[in-house]
């Protein structure tokens, strides 16, 4: 790798990737609290009474106002301070990300959380934060030093389980966001988490067999069991918190704490799955790149 490391620069977008958790956490507030239109104008006032559910819809807002923000500052930081251009490129469409991700979060307030809207401004959010994510890696002295890399000979290639297990836990993220917005039952979250157990199982296992001798990698692993297996302990357990509260006055702090960190740690869970992603490309040449590395060249005399 020919690129400088700028501890700065990726400080930054640890920064902006923090923020980011801190934006699921006020999001998953407002729909466990039941706040989604206490504010039911859009943008709505600059500040109006911080009170019952106000409280949480406005935190919300101005939390992702100042992210919004923040990635713009990075986008600018990254322009000025990086030489790679497709990295320069990549920020100023996590910007992008951010304003569509803003534009659907009004029209959430404006359509009355109808036409899918709510679950649609969830799931993008996923998006943006692995955007984020991704340019912290990029940035990070670990991306830009030389690495050894890593022989893969098992079939399918690593890099397709990587993604196959990002797709399985996406496609849980949608499943749990149609299941909190009330548009789909909860058998299909439930399948779901089946779903990702298999592939994160078989993630596992293909990193522990054919790259055991990698620390890296080995302590992906590790982690990613640790993370899914608590987020499928909270996931029941935010279950069984709505089932025992169904006829109490609503909303209970038990139920409101299980599932805010059951979803916030859902989407820890996806960009972890991410990051394991980038970390394959990053260890791991795909087989074309050898074959064309392997291929003799012509040498031309005369």
């Amino acid at each position: 790798m020919t690129s400088t490391y700028n501890p700065g620069v990726h400080r930054y977008a640890v920064f902006v990737v923090c923020w980011t958790v801190l934006l699921f956490v006020a999001g998953a507030l407002v729909t466990s609290r039941d706040a989604a239109l206490s504010v039911p104008t859009w943008p709505g006032p600059a500040m109006p009474p911080m009170v019952g559910g106000v409280l949480y819809e406005h935190s919300h807002r101005m939390i992702a106002g100042a992210l919004g923000v923040f990635t713009l500052i990075l986008a600018i930081v990254v322009w000025t301070k990086e030489k790679r251009s497709w990295l320069r490129w990549f920020s100023a469409i996590a910007v992008g990300g951010v304003v569509v991700q803003a534009i659907l979060g009004g029209q959430v307030v404006l359509r009355l959380l109808h036409y899918w809207l709510p679950v649609l401004h969830a799931c993008f959010a996923q998006i943006v934060f692995a955007a984020v994510l991704s340019i912290a890696v990029f940035t990070s002295k670990w991306w830009v030093s030389e690495r050894p890399q890593l022989e893969d000979s098992g079939s399918p290639s690593i890099h397709s389980v990587a993604l196959l297990n990002a797709a399985a836990i996406y496609l849980q993220v949608i499943l749990g966001a149609g299941f909190r917005h009330k548009e789909i039952p909860i058998w299909p979250h439930m399948a779901g988490a089946l779903l990702v157990l298999g592939t994160v199982i078989w993630t596992a296992i293909v990193l522990r067999k054919r790259f055991g001798d990698s620390r890296e990698l080995s302590k992906a692993r590790v982690m990613l069991h640790a993370i899914f297996g608590t987020q499928f302990l909270l996931g029941l357990g935010a279950y069984w918190s709505r089932l025992t509260t169904a006829d109490a006055p609503q909303p209970m702090p038990v139920m409101v704490s299980l599932t805010v960190i059951h979803t916030v740690l859902g989407a820890i869970l996806f960009a972890f799955s991410i990051l394991i992603v980038l970390m394959c490309y990053r260890l791991i040449p795909r087989r074309r790149e050898v074959a064309e590395a392997a291929e003799p060249r012509q040498v031309t005399t005369g």
